[in-house]
């Protein structure tokens, strides 16, 4: 069963930090690329780092020097460690895993990912 689980969300204050968890089912994690992807109400989901197979990253504009994305593979475990938090970065959080890449400096529409988690919400307060 294809499955990805998100986990690690919550409240922080404005400079704080979070790290997200996302539980990969072997199927997904084989996928050539894993990304976390954020949408807030009203706006599109936007690529905010991705890890492919051979361990390369991308990251958007907004988040690098301050988000780090890895992979856990004897887990199948994704991470995003999220440092200096700011009130923007308020969004809910998806795991993300396709065979493709997934951009990180574009909005990515849900139909051009091949799988998602369910989200997990991410709130700074200033």
């Amino acid at each position: 069963q294809v499955q990805l689980v998100e986990s690690g969300g919550g409240s922080v204050q404005a400079g704080g930090s979070l790290r997200l968890s996302c539980a990969a089912s072997a199927r997904t994690y084989t996928s050539t690329c894993m990304a976390w992807v954020r949408q807030v109400p009203g706006k599109e989901r936007e690529g905010v780092a991705a890890i492919d197979s051979d361990g390369s990253t991308s990251y958007a504009d907004s988040v690098r020097g301050r988000f780090t994305i890895s992979r856990d593979d004897a887990k199948n475990i994704l991470y995003l460690q999220m440092n200096n938090l700011k009130p923007e970065d308020t969004a809910m959080y998806y795991c993300a895993a396709d065979r493709y890449p997934i951009s990180t400096d574009r909005p990515v529409p849900i139909s051009r990912v091949e799988f998602w988690g369910q989200g997990t919400q991410v709130t700074v307060s200033s």
